[in-house]
This record gives C-alpha cells, structure tokens and sequence, in this order.
C-alpha cells in the first residue's frame, strides 16, 4: 500500500500472528489437532475496525515465508491497509491456543518477525495523521521491538492520540516481570485511551501501578460476563454483558477494543479531553455488543460486519446518527 493511497485512518501497531487454535478441548500435550487462524491483537482490532466500517491499517513485521503471504492476504481481504514488510532473518509468529470452557490460553513462540521491527520499518508519516494510534505490550517484550515501538509513542505524543490494550502476556516476560511493570508503567505515562482486564487492572494494582496515577481520557475495565466499565473525566459507567453462549473468545477483547475505537470514531470523540455519560453509555453498549457476537464463531476474526448489526439498536445510536 503506497502511503499516498491512504487517507486518515485508525493505525494499530505491533504483531500479526497464526494461531493454531485446538479442536479439542483440553490441555495442548492432550490436543491431536489444530485449525489454522489469522491473530495477533493488533492486527485483530485492525480488522474489526475495517469490518465496522472504519478505515484501518497495520503496521507489522512477518517472514518471507508462506505464513506471512497467508497473513498479508488475509488483512488486504478484510480491507486492512497493511505496512508490513518482510522479514528474510526470522519466520513469521505463531500462536498455539488451548481452549477450555471457550476461554483461551496461549503458547507464543520467540525470535519471530514481529519482534525484528525496526524503526526503518515503519512508515511514521502514516502514524503522524492517523485520526488514533493502537497498540499493545507485546512488543515490549524483546528488542529491537521495544526500542521501535517507545520510541514512536514518544514521537506521537501529544500530536496523535494514543490507545493501549496492555494485554499482559507474562510467559513472554518469565524471571523479567519488574521490567514488564516499568514498560507498561512508562506506556501508560503515555496514552490516552487505555483498556485492561480486570484480571490485568488486579494484577498491576498488586504490583503498585494504579490507575489513578495517571491522566487518561477515557479508561475502560472489562469484566467478562460481568460487562464493562468505561470512564472519562468525572464520569464513569458500568454496562451489563450481553448473554451469549460462546463458543471461542480468542479475540473478544480484541473486538471490544476495535467496536470501542469505531464507536468512538462513529460520535466524533477520539480527540475530545472527556466524555460525557451519556455517550460513554452508548460506546459501551456497542463494544459490549461486538464482543459478545464476536464469541459465536471460531477465531479472532470474528466480529461481525456493519451490515450484518447494523438494525440493532446498540448500533443504530451510533452509526446512523453519524451519518445524519
């Protein structure tokens, strides 16, 4: 994708990925066999922005193998403007993925492309007027990731807004956790849209990092079957989950993220200090909404797209209103 082709879009930052979701239930030494998906959370939020209707983009790294042509292929598919170049020193990442009760747990394997991201890799004009830059902490946790990606939000800072999912993977950060909790310490310091587990919230709290420290303008906690809660400035909100019966929510928290950010697109909110409650209502019914529906189907790829929600009112209250 030439960057001249592009107009302001949602950016996310950081890996695409295969994962290899098991097909039968149980721990991965007693799995016979696995089905093959396309992940990785910001590539996931990517592609549920573009299925909602919001123009996205991806900037990531991958191998010059066949698992990197699957992926590209796939994201070009879904209308994800990709800025992905290819790695000849490192394959592309790969995920294995247990399910249990539907919920996930992962094996991420090391020393893959995503990983290898360098600053000349990433096309910053792109970032620099994107309408919101997205990412995670898996980046975090090898070099020269790292070093790449802190070094763009410190560069972005200020004249783009910044999103953080800080999704905590500590397999990736065995016998470093103190340096995991200075490095989303010091990425917090930095955003302005932040959402955590309430697994993750518990467990940075344990460990002296809280929330209130810092000056987010919105700040979102999902619960599970509990729902959300969203605040911004002296509002705040709590929003009941939709009932569904999943069957894999590999990517549920990634499509919460993506129908946060389109719904926040969708009321003209991403650059504005503080929402009201009223609106900060709306945006959790709609991204409880897409991630309840995202549960029904295998894979992180499974938000819907617009056309197939949008008479629902959850949707109707955002979407068509922008649209008036």
């Amino acid at each position: 994708m030439a960057l001249s082709e592009v107009v302001a879009v949602i950016a996310s930052i950081g890996e695409v990925l295969i994962d290899f979701i098991a097909l039968q239930e149980g721990k991965l030494k007693d799995v016979k066999s696995f089905e093959k998906h396309p992940g990785g959370a910001p590539a996931n939020v990517a592609v549920g922005l573009s299925r909602l209707g919001v123009e996205s983009a991806l900037v990531s790294k991958v191998g010059d193998d066949p698992f990197g042509d699957f992926l590209i292929e796939r994201l070009t598919d879904e209308g994800v403007k990709t800025f992905i170049p290819r790695d000849p020193e490192r394959h592309t990442g790969v995920v294995f993925v247990q399910l249990i009760g539907a919920r996930p747990e992962f094996i991420l394997y090391d020393g893959v492309a995503y990983f290898n991201l360098k600053p000349e890799d990433v096309e910053t004009a792109l970032l620099e007027r994107a309408e919101v830059v997205h990412f995670g902490s898996v980046l975090f946790a090898r070099e020269p990731s790292r070093s790449t990606l802190f070094g763009i939000l410190e560069e972005l800072k200020g004249k783009v807004p910044l999103s953080y999912d800080v999704n905590i993977r500590l397999d990736l950060w065995r016998g470093r956790e103190d340096e995991m909790l200075q490095d989303i310490e010091r990425a917090l310091k930095l955003v302005d849209i932040v959402k955590l587990g309430d697994g993750e919230l518990a467990y940075l709290r344990d460990n002296g990092i809280s929330p209130e420290d810092f000056d987010f303008k919105i700040f979102v906690v999902t619960l599970g079957a509990e729902g959300s809660e969203l605040r911004s400035g002296g509002a705040g909100v709590h929003i009941p989950a939709y009932r569904v019966e999943p069957v894999d929510t590999t990517g549920a928290g990634d499509a919460f993220m993506a129908a946060l950010l389109a719904g926040l697109h969708y009321s003209n909110l991403l650059g504005e200090n503080s929402i009201d409650e009223e609106h900060l209502r709306k945006i959790g019914r709609f991204a409880n909404l897409v991630a309840a529906l995202s549960t029904a189907l295998r894979g992180a790829w499974s938000v819907p797209k617009m056309e197939e929600i949008v008479l629902m009112k959850e949707v109707r209250e955002l979407y068509h209103r922008s649209r008036r």
